[in-house]
């Protein structure tokens, strides 16, 4: 079962670069021989298996959860609980991966790194100081507090050098 040692969460403002990040920072990883996983935070509801889609009618039914596949993905259903904790619910989950990130949660159990950039409808600086966070990967100048990493978003590698520091 992975250890809530290697979960880091990546927060930050709507449209900061977070999901651009991921998507070249995984590769990276995947290249560096890790089994990596992902969770995504939505922050509304999401409606994939709503009425009237066979995997609804099979959990109306009874089942606890409903498997969908296709013959290039596959997506499991089930009510989720509120009251599990997330750090609890990825160890089940991703059970034999090596790393998961974390696509939001700022206020989660894991480290965090903030990605920020600033633009007309963002704040001034960087949540860090008010969220704890390990680093902040921006391509700005940014007030961040003693002990916080600054990371470039044009360097993933130096990302991914990061984590395996954070995590050795």
């Amino acid at each position: 079962m992975i250890s809530t040692r290697y979960i880091v969460s990546f927060i930050g403002h709507h449209e900061s670069g977070k999901t651009t990040l991921l998507k070249r920072l995984i590769p990276i990883l995947v290249e560096r021989g890790l089994r990596v996983g992902t969770v995504k935070h939505i922050s509304s509801e999401m409606d994939v298996d709503k009425q009237g889609k066979d995997t609804y009618w099979h959990r109306q039914a009874g089942a606890e959860s409903s498997l969908a596949i296709s013959g290039s993905s596959c997506a499991l259903f089930w009510d989720n609980d509120t009251d599990e904790q997330i750090d609890l619910m990825i160890r089940r989950l991703f059970s034999g991966y090596d790393i998961v990130l974390v696509e939001g949660f700022k206020h989660g159990p894991f480290p965090k790194i903030e990605v920020y950039h600033q633009t007309s409808t963002t704040r001034a600086e960087p949540l860090a100081g008010e969220i704890d966070v390990v680093a902040v990967v921006t391509d700005k100048c940014a007030a961040v507090p003693d002990g916080v990493t600054i990371l470039s978003p044009h360097k993933p590698e130096e990302v991914a050098d990061f984590l395996f520091e954070m995590f050795s």
